[in-house]
């Protein structure tokens, strides 16, 4: 056969090869793995004792609790589980030696304010952190929850960027039913380093200064007026009187002018996304 006709015999046994050949089978795309879920909040600063009384919401204020308990250990049994008056948590308990527990994620809704109110917001629960401290309400608070509270209010407040003025007592979110932190708790101690609204020098209010304005610009529910004044005195005077007493005014023209004074919240605008 000639050399020309043993190629093109050659080519078409390659072809009629290729053509009987099956095409080569796809590959299969990789199985897409889930996302890991996201991790809790668990705060490093505290050993990390779970309580199943929570549910979700978002935090713009810290609360502050006292236990009115024997000890941090009856307190922690009580956060996780029921007391007489059902469920009860918070997200932070602070013992009387300083040790620091974290019961709940922060992204969840601890169950601690119960009935409140705060500059007209009444989900309390949902709108702020809550923190319990080791406390009797008789006996002074330590030096040590003390330092640990700082230290943790300066965590929280720069992680989920929580105005530093918004540190309050739960006696001032429910006056009527609530008492806590006792009136001997420093809220002058957190104030001076830079946590919670306090008085500065004293100013003079001006003719026709509203006293009962100025409360509920601060925050205060003034549906029992009594109520609410004893709540102002136990923050910001030390003691439970129930009445107006001399000085109130010029604290609260400066708790008012402080308020004022402060710059209006960065807004974010929405926007939608274009189909």
């Amino acid at each position: 056969m000639k050399p020309h006709r043993i190629a093109a015999v050659l080519v078409a046994l390659a072809l009629a090869a290729c053509a009987a050949a099956p095409p080569p089978k796809p590959q299969p795309l990789p199985t897409p793995q889930p996302l890991p879920p996201p991790r809790p909040l668990h705060n490093p600063l505290a050993q990390w004792r779970p309580s199943p009384n929570h549910d979700p919401r978002n935090a713009v204020m810290i609360v502050l609790h006292q236990t009115e308990m024997e000890s941090a250990e009856a307190a922690l049994l009580t956060l996780q589980t029921r007391n007489l008056g059902g469920r009860v948590s918070a997200h932070y308990l602070i013992g009387d030696n300083g040790v620091l527990y974290q019961l709940v994620d922060e992204t969840e809704r601890a169950w601690h304010a119960g009935a409140s109110r705060w500059g007209g917001v009444s989900d309390l629960n949902s709108a702020s952190i809550g923190i319990e401290i080791d406390n009797d309400g008789v006996e002074p608070f330590t030096e040590a929850q003390i330092a640990t509270l700082l230290r943790l209010l300066g965590d929280i407040t720069w992680r989920l960027d929580i105005p530093k003025h918004l540190v309050i007592g739960h006696g001032d979110i429910a006056p009527v039913r609530k008492r806590d932190p006792s009136a001997l708790f420093p809220w002058k101690r957190l104030a001076d380093a830079g946590y919670g609204l306090w008085p500065r020098a004293p100013l003079a209010p001006p003719p026709g200064f509203d006293a009962w304005a100025a409360m509920r610009l601060v925050g205060y529910d003034l549906r029992d007026p009594e109520a609410a004044v004893r709540a102002f005195h136990r923050h910001y005077r030390g003691n439970e009187a129930s009445q107006w007493l001399p000085g109130d005014a010029e604290i609260l023209f400066d708790l008012q002018k402080q308020l004022m004074d402060m710059p209006e919240p960065a807004v974010v605008p929405i926007t939608t996304p274009s189909p």
